[in-house]
């Protein structure tokens, strides 16, 4: 296949992607995933935050796809950092809490410090909602700690801390094959990026990647983070090459015979 267009790249990305196993934590934890599914799909308040993102989409390349991935498994984490108290009442609803920093986590994505103007505009929206202001404040703190290689806001409650931590664990879990598949595709059309703008940031993007390995916070992050990643560098990897190959067989030689 000849790469041409943004279009053919990622289905070539995709083809690459699909070649990988899927990672560690998606097929070892498909109970919670499961279950935080299935509160994220029964809880009215979460459904209002989907229908208040999908109402303001400008992200930047972090849509509703990548928000619903976030909280799910921002709940998934909850329900397994939480096992010794499963049968109570509040790990239900720490799992509703992540759902809705998950989907309001990037509602400022497309802004300067994201982070921090997301928990401003989440603090707005959460006024009207049925939560205590404890319970907003925990939502509000944990999108604003959420963006990677900033500042993290130690928090002196744990369950607050808790729910910061898997928000920041769930989100960079996409830096692994998401990243590949939806992210940067979705980033570069926003952008009117060209195939050759995004191979010559590509090298800098993996090291980027690389780095986030060590930043996981919650034992679960820090437990199947790196596998997200160490995909994601695989595939990159993989992409960068073939792309570079394609780009080569298409691009006109110069004057000395070298190509582009």
């Amino acid at each position: 296949m000849i790469t041409q267009t943004l279009s053919d790249a990622k289905i070539l990305s995709e083809k690459i992607v699909g070649t990988f196993a899927t990672p560690r934590f998606c097929r070892e934890k498909k109970i919670e995933i499961g279950e935080s599914l299935h509160l994220l799909e029964n809880n009215p308040m979460v459904t209002e935050c989907i229908e208040i993102l999908s109402s303001r989409l400008n992200s930047y390349g972090h849509g509703l796809s990548h928000a619903l991935k976030v909280a799910i498994d921002a709940g998934a984490i909850i329900l397994i950092e939480r096992q010794d108290a499963i049968k109570a009442g509040n790990v239900k609803r720490a799992v509703v809490l992540a759902h809705m920093a998950g989907i309001l986590h990037d509602i400022k994505r497309s802004d300067k410090n994201h982070a921090r103007r997301g928990a401003e505009e989440a603090r707005k929206i959460l006024r009207g909602f049925d939560l205590t202001d404890n319970e907003q404040k925990s939502v509000v703190d944990a999108i604003g700690n959420h963006e990677a290689f900033h500042p993290c806001a130690p928090l002196s409650d744990p369950d607050a801390q808790l729910l910061s931590d898997a928000l920041y664990d769930a989100d960079k879990f996409r830096w692994g094959p998401d990243n590949f598949t939806e992210m940067i595709w979705d980033i570069s059309d926003i952008l009117n990026i060209s195939i050759e703008i995004l191979l010559a940031h590509f090298p800098a993007g993996l090291k980027t990647l690389e780095k986030i390995i060590d930043t996981f916070r919650t034992s679960t992050g820090r437990e199947y983070g790196p596998d997200f990643i160490a995909l994601g560098l695989k595939i990159g990897e993989s992409l960068y090459k073939e792309l570079g190959k394609e780009h080569l067989r298409l691009s006109p030689p110069q004057a000395g015979g070298e190509h582009i």
